[in-house]
């Protein structure tokens, strides 16, 4: 057993990095990203003698884990009721170094399901077929949801200046 969390300490050491940049073209912010990644590497933390053995690329094991952690949370806080003023906040918040590029910000503001047909496609780089078994989607609204992405990408980068108005 000692040895197992040895491993993964390892790995989770190796991988956060990549793991936080995947969940933050994932989520839109380094904020949500880092939950992201944490909650997945608990849960997988538990089971990762199993993972190991099981699969031969643990890091696309849990990038899967983390875009269906993600969706699964979209779909639970949608169910949230916004309020009309924030509460006031205390602190330094550090500037997001991404928050100015408009290709960021396009796909920050894509709809979550969206989002993770873009990343799992172009960042990831997974087949449709893959990308609809982990989603549990078909492979036909994954065309449909990537489609629309893509033409929602083209229209905001290609004229930032009308998508901000």
């Amino acid at each position: 057993m000692g040895n197992d969390l040895a491993d993964f300490g390892e790995f989770v050491e190796a991988e956060l990095p990549g793991l936080l940049r995947y969940g933050y073209v994932l989520t839109g912010n380094p904020h949500d990203a880092s939950d992201l990644v944490q909650t997945v590497l608990e849960k997988v933390g538990s089971k990762w003698p199993s993972i190991r053995r099981k699969t031969s690329d643990p890091v696309a094991y849990i990038r899967r884990s983390m875009a269906n952690a993600h969706i699964s949370r979209w779909r639970r806080v949608k169910r949230e009721r916004l309020v009309a003023e924030t509460p006031e906040q205390h602190g330094y918040t550090e500037a997001d170094p991404f928050e100015h590029e408009p290709l960021v910000r396009a796909v920050r503001e894509l709809p979550p399901r969206q989002r993770a047909v873009v990343v799992l496609r172009y960042y990831e780089g997974l087949s449709e077929n893959e990308i609809a078994e982990a989603l549990g989607i078909s492979t036909g609204t994954v065309k449909s949801q990537a489609s629309k992405a893509i033409s929602t990408l083209r229209t905001k980068v290609a004229d930032p200046v009308e998508s901000d108005g």
